[in-house]
């Protein structure tokens, strides 16, 4: 079995000449527009109180479900994020529903200690990890109330006290 290396070099310099293009271009795309960026702010913006909206947009947009919206200085927001750092469960359900991204924000929100403490083991500093606008997953088990309150206990018992670490 030939590696790649081998392969290379058992080239003759001609077929290598000839084979640099294809090389170069496998890897390369044709570039893709941006989201409109006040599309997906409006969408964030809707994804904090409204889910008829998020519902009509996503129907018209179903892109925008893991779109972020950069509010600046590393403050990164998606529809998901939006719904989880404000407690609105029916509507990140929804967002899990449609295929967005979980994070440990949200498994902080439904407290889901089968997801919290495993990777709170395999990468302890995550405890001081800041979601949008700066809110903990101790604030996001707050959230959460009765259903996440082992996580809530459970990040308190591992020194978590904050509840919104400020980002600006």
């Amino acid at each position: 079995m030939m590696n790649r290396n081998q392969f290379l070099r058992s080239l003759p310099i001609a077929g290598l000449a000839t084979s640099l293009p294809y090389f170069a271009a496998a890897g390369t795309t044709q570039a893709e527009p941006q989201m409109d960026k006040e599309l997906v702010a409006t969408f964030v913006g809707a994804a904090h109180r409204d889910m008829d909206k998020v519902k009509s947009m996503l129907e018209e947009h179903p892109n925008l479900i893991n779109a972020a919206h950069d509010w600046k200085m590393g403050d990164f927001e998606t529809g998901l994020g939006a719904a989880s750092h404000v407690g609105y469960k029916k509507l990140a359900q929804y967002f899990l529903d449609q295929g967005a991204q979980a994070n440990i924000f949200t498994a902080c929100l439904f407290g889901k200690m089968e997801i919290v403490k495993p990777m709170l083991e395999a990468f302890p500093s995550t405890i001081h990890a800041r979601g949008p606008h700066g809110f903990t997953l101790l604030h996001h088990a707050q959230k959460g109330g009765d259903e996440a309150l082992e996580v809530k206990e459970y990040l308190a018992s591992l020194g978590a006290k904050e509840t919104k670490i400020p980002i600006y």
